[in-house]
C-alpha cells in the first residue's frame, strides 16, 4: 500500500503545496493533481478526474477557489463517487469553518461509502503573505469588514499538518477536526502584530461589506466578488468568534499563534521593504 501514490489535489495552492511537500519529506510517493501537473486534474475537466485518481491510495480534496461557487458541491459529489469506483481508500476533504456549502460538501463526503477525514479551517493567516491581503499589507493598510468581529486565524503549516497525519497515520479515520488558531483576534489586533512583525505601520480600516465587495470585484471580477463578499457576510458575524481544539486532537500539540507566524513570515521576506 506505501507503494501506491496520494494524490493532492490542488498541489499549487497554499495548502496543497505544503501538504504535497510534507508528504514527500517523508518518503511518500505523491502524485500532485493541478491543470499543469504530469498527471492533470483540473475541477473544470471532469475527464481528468479518473485518471488522477486511478492508483491512489488516498486523496486530499480542496476545491479551488471556494466550496461556496456554484456547482462545487455537485462536482464535490460526483469527484467523490469516481473515487469510490476506482478504488481510492481514503479521502481528506479541507472545508471552510462556519460555512453553509461547505457543510454540504462535507456531508457528501461523509456519506460516500469510502473512508474520510475532514478538515474544518478557520481563515489562513498566509492570506497576508500569499493571498489577496498581501498587497494590501504593503501598502500598509488592511481594510476588512466585520467590525470588531474577532477570528481564531490558523496558520496553513497547521492545516497541513493535520492533513498529513490524517492521510498517513492510523486514528484518524472517520474523525472531523475543527482547527484555528490558538487565540481569537480582531482585525485591528493582526495589524497590530503585523506592524511589528514587518516594522512597517499597517493600519486596519473597517470598511462596509459593499466596500469589500468593490474592492473585491476590481480585482477578480463581479463573480468571484458576489462569491466571496457571501463568505465574508456568512462568517464574519460572530459565530466562528472562539476557538477550538482541533489541532491538539490531530497532532497532540498546540497550534502556532499569529505572532509566530508573522514574524516567520517577515524573516522570509513575504513583505519586501523595497515593495
Amino acid at each position: 500500500m506505501q507503494d501506491q501514490p496520494i494524490l493532492v489535489i490542488g498541489a499549487t495552492g497554499k495548502t496543497g503545496v505544503r501538504v504535497a511537500a510534507k508528504l514527500e519529506a517523508k518518503g511518500l510517493p505523491v502524485r500532485r493533481g493541478s491543470r499543469n501537473s504530469a498527471t492533470p486534474f483540473d475541477w473544470e475537466a471532469p475527464e481528468t478526474w479518473a485518471p488522477a485518481l486511478t492508483g491512489a491510495r488516498a486523496a486530499y480534496v480542496t476545491y479551488f477557489p471556494d466550496l461556496a461557487f456554484p456547482g462545487a458541491v455537485e462536482k464535490l459529489e460526483s469527484l467523490v463517487e469516481t473515487a469510490q469506483d476506482v478504488g481510492v481508500e481514503h479521502l481528506v476533504l479541507l472545508s471552510g469553518r462556519g460555512e453553509h456549502h461547505a457543510r454540504l460538501g462535507e456531508e457528501v463526503v461523509r456519506n460516500s461509502g469510502v473512508n474520510f477525514t475532514i478538515v474544518r479551517a478557520a481563515w489562513f493567516a498566509q492570506n497576508f503573505s500569499e493571498g489577496y491581503l498581501r498587497d494590501p499589507v504593503l501598502a500598509g493598510v488592511l481594510p476588512m469588514p466585520g467590525g470588531d468581529i474577532a477570528e481564531p486565524i490558523i496558520d496553513i503549516d497547521d492545516i497541513a499538518d493535520v492533513a498529513v497525519a490524517a492521510l498517513t497515520e492510523e486514528g484518524h479515520r472517520g474523525k472531523l477536526y475543527e482547527v484555528t488558531g490558538p487565540r481569537l483576534m480582531t482585525f485591528a489586533e493582526m495589524a497590530d502584530v503585523l506592524s511589528q512583525a514587518t516594522g512597517r505601520p499597517i493600519r486596519h480600516i473597517p470598511i462596509s461589506f459593499e466596500d469589500f465587495h468593490a474592492n473585491v470585484a476590481a480585482a477578480g471580477g463581479d463573480f468571484v466578488a458576489d462569491v466571496f463578499t457571501a463568505i465574508a457576510r456568512e462568517t464574519l458575524d460572530g459565530r466562528n468568534a472562539h476557538t477550538t481544539d482541533g489541532v491538539v486532537q490531530a497532532l497532540g500539540r498546540p497550534p502556532r499563534d499569529f505572532t509566530d507566524f508573522a514574524r516567520s513570515a517577515a524573516s522570509a521576506d513575504a513583505w519586501p521593504t523595497a515593495a
